[in-house]
């Protein structure tokens, strides 16, 4: 029995089949966050309560807010949705699970600008430990 347990499992197939998909959706991800970011820095100049507050009491104060804080949630949403797990906003990090074998499950990890997934890492490990697929290029990697 595997040590991990997800909904979806990805070959490296089908995680290539949505990288265009998941190159849309981070780039809406990173535009959003960054709209929000800026929106909440300015508020935090006039409004320095704003640093105490949660971003759903944010939104409930500043109704400006909410437009960028929703695509944000409906972008992460949709790449939870196809089964995927985003790790990193900014860096564009999306992590696939995948089965090795009968007991184990890895990440394939793919990052925004890369062409294909080209790379992998144990489930309890991240960006700084992942490897190479055999015969993917490692030049390939950001």
């Amino acid at each position: 029995m595997p040590k991990h347990r997800f909904d979806k499992l990805f070959s490296v197939e089908d995680a290539n089949e949505l990288v265009p998909t998941l190159e849309l959706l981070t780039r809406k991800i990173q535009s959003a966050a960054s709209q929000v970011r800026t929106r909440v820095a300015e508020l935090l100049e006039s409004d320095p309560e704003t640093a105490r507050m949660d971003l759903p009491a944010i939104v409930a104060r500043y109704p400006d807010v909410g437009p960028p804080a929703a695509v944000l949630a409906e972008m992460v949403h949709k790449i939870e949705a196809l089964g995927c797990i985003l790790k990193d906003i900014d860096m564009g990090l999306v992590d696939f699970p995948c089965a090795v074998g009968k007991d184990d499950v890895v990440f394939l990890c793919w990052q925004s600008g890369e062409p294909t997934v080209a790379a992998w890492h144990p489930v309890d490990a991240g960006f700084a430990q992942r490897k190479p697929l055999p015969g993917a290029a490692k030049p390939t990697m950001n």
